[in-house]
């Protein structure tokens, strides 16, 4: 009964949604305000029913019912309680389920928190937000439903794929989802803006918290694939660009522009055009990562199902979303009132070369990533594109925006003087020119080296930027204490985000000197890398609750004291009959002793283990950069200016009315 009751309230849902992409709408064109305040109710309705139904899911998911095709397929009866609840996202009907939900969560909050927004623009953006839910909730009933039953039912379902039953894994596709499903809000605003025809300062303040936040969630979300990328896979690698992985990626340039753009339209009433085009391109980058994955068209290691009859559902939806509003972009954009005028040299000319070189290698990876099936598609020809080509195309690029970044918050709106900047920036470019000269010493290869160089300019050009602001060394320091205290948590949000781009920047460019070796030992038998003596002490065999696992004990001495003990193992899952890895990893946050276990080898009276050994150094600054990332943009969300209190509309002189 639960699983019907779960596919009701889908369907219920799916017509809240429908009613919600109609009623506010045709209230905001005829300035009924009965109609335009149907807009909140629906959208919790429909959250609410979402909510229920995605709680049947997991609740038939705990319950073991295998009479639940989704169930069966995914799950078992000896698998662990967590993975049962975390497998209900772990699979394409789930995930679109989950999907729908987030979609569902957005709506209800602009509902819940959109209260001070103009009536009008309010209705507008929940039923944009309610059309998208719809044509979801719709794909979900029709082609992916959950809730689909099978008959007779199994005893026990064919489990997970084991490499999914990790927490890791578990928590990484609702953190990346929200990111994706976040930037529906300012796409929503941006389509209703068009609609009203008017941007403004306003509107400006209204889009950046919720660009922010997205952006904060797909950062997190980032991070946490390629981490789990770096202990599970056991590659010794954090990131390989891997088609979907640079699905993620390609949204995340763009929500970065759009975030800082979205800075430019508040403070000066420029990049207005830009702006739009920006929020409706990253939802867009988004929507079309879920169809390349989704349809089969990207195929890796993290694509868990493909059909073309869902692919081409998705694609109608594609064009219906992206296309119409584009088309509603090419109409209406040209009319939006030009806002303010800046000189090249100031903080809005940064933040445009900034932008244009983020979308410059959004498009190399875009680029990098659709050449292959393109290819296969028109010609028949079997290509990669592998990281020798993202390194040596959008490498090149990441140094001059790392340059800006530093300079960027130094600089003065509307028209600045670059040699002022530069002298109050002359011990932050001190600093980096030791760092480039002992990274120098360090490092031969010239790209890692401008990346480290530019990740120190980065991360001194923040620290300058609070240092001006509270006067530091150039007032007492108490009064330098209580500008400290007195500054927007905006400010402080923004230099910590830059600064975590740099510790990023750190960690990869140091990885680029890791040392790593492919050993085959026996027990007792110990092997040099980066200094350190690696033994293999141990091997022997354990249980799992699903599975059975091979564990090894290798001791890690330098210069005859104990390091690390590390104990990399081999799972075997009977169910699935497949075998994964588990890396063994002891770090010090400077770096990782990183240790896989290989294939075992029976060689007569002797039994032998193949190893892959990595010493990693600064491993750990690539995850600890983007939670720095994060965390920033949450300091800045917590800043009561950018929740509260923007600025009320102008008068509508010299902008397009509203029809």
């Amino acid at each position: 009964m639960t699983p019907e009751l779960g596919n009701f309230a889908l369907a219920l849902a799916c017509c809240l949604a429908a009613g919600q992409a109609v009623l506010p709408m045709v209230g905001a064109q005829r300035r009924d305000p009965r109609l335009m305040a149907l807009a909140p109710a629906l959208a919790i309705g429909q959250l609410l029913a979402l909510l229920y139904s995605f709680a049947c899911l997991i609740h038939s998911a705990i319950q073991d019912d295998f009479s639940v095709q989704n169930v069966a397929a995914n799950s078992a009866v000896a698998k662990p309680l967590l993975y049962k609840i975390t497998g209900v996202w772990g699979n394409h009907e789930g995930s679109v389920l989950l999907w729908a939900l987030i979609l569902g969560l957005c709506g209800g909050a602009v509902a819940l928190f959109g209260r001070d927004l103009p009536s009008a623009l309010r209705a507008r953006v929940i039923a944009v937000l309610g059309g998208v839910s719809a044509g979801f909730q719709l794909f979900c009933l029709t082609t992916s439903n959950p809730f689909d039953r099978v008959w007779p039912a199994p005893m026990d379902g064919q489990g997970m794929n084991p490499l999914l039953q990790d927490p890791g894994l578990a928590f990484h596709p609702p953190i990346l989802y929200t990111g994706y499903v976040g930037f529906a809000v300012p796409f929503a605003f941006a389509v209703a803006a068009l609609i009203e025809g008017r941007v403004d300062a306003a509107w400006g303040r209204w889009v950046r918290p919720w660009a922010v936040a997205a952006w904060c969630f797909l950062t997190c979300g980032i991070a946490l694939g390629s981490w789990w990328s770096y202990y599970v896979l056991g590659w010794g690698g954090y990131w390989f660009w891997d088609p979907v992985e640079n699905a993620s990626l390609i949204p995340w340039l763009t929500g970065t522009a759009l975030v800082h753009s979205a800075i430019v339209v508040e403070k000066r009433e420029a990049l207005k055009i830009w702006t739009v085009l920006l929020a409706i391109g990253t939802f867009s980058f988004s929507l079309s990562g879920t169809f390349l994955v989704r349809s089969g068209i990207l195929n890796s290691v993290h694509a868990f199902a493909n059909d073309p009859a869902r692919g081409i559902f998705i694609l109608g939806l594609l064009g219906l979303v992206i296309g119409g509003s584009l088309l509603l972009f090419a109409i209406r954009a040209p009319q939006l009132a030009a806002g303010g005028v800046f000189a090249p040299v100031s903080r809005e000319g940064l933040l445009v070369l900034n932008n244009i070189l983020l979308c410059s290698i959004c498009a190399v990876v875009l680029t990098g990533t659709m050449y292959p099936p393109f290819m296969s598609l028109l010609f028949g020809k079997t290509i990669s594109v592998g990281k020798p080509f993202f390194d040596a195309t959008a490498a090149p690029m990441a140094i001059p925006l790392m340059a800006f970044m530093g300079l960027g918050p130094m600089m003065p709106w509307k028209r600045a003087q670059l040699w002022p900047v530069l002298r109050r920036l002359w011990w932050a470019g001190a600093v980096t020119v030791l760092a480039f000269a002992f990274a120098a010493w360090r490092v031969r290869d010239l790209l890692p080296l401008l990346a480290a160089t530019g990740a120190v300019w980065v991360i001194a050009g923040s620290i300058a930027d609070i240092a001006e602001r509270i006067r530091l060394f150039r007032i007492p320091a108490g009064a330098s204490w209580q500008r400290a205290r007195m500054l927007p948590r905006a400010a402080l949000g923004a230099a910590l985000a830059h600064a975590g781009v740099g510790v990023s920047v750190l960690g990869l460019a140091a990885m680029s000197q890791a040392q790593h070796r492919i050993v085959e030992v026996h027990i007792g038998q110990t092997e040099m890398l980066a200094g350190d003596s690696w033994t293999l002490t141990d091997v022997r065999a354990a249980p799992g609750p699903n599975y059975t696992a091979l564990i090894a004990t290798i001791e890690v001495r330098h210069d005859g004291h104990l390091v690390a003990v590390l104990h990399p193992a081999k799972r075997t899952f009977a169910s699935q009959n497949q075998t994964t890895t588990e890396v063994a990893i002891h770090t010090n946050l400077m770096s990782d002793l990183y240790g896989v276990l290989g294939d075992r080898h029976d060689n007569g009276a002797e039994t032998t283990y193949v190893l892959r050994l990595h010493y990693n150094p600064l491993a750990p600054w690539m995850w600890l950069g983007g939670l720095i990332m994060a965390l920033g943009g949450v300091l800045s969300l917590s800043d009561r200016r950018m929740r509260v209190g923007a600025p009320r509309r102008a008068a509508a002189a010299g902008l397009v009315a509203t029809p």
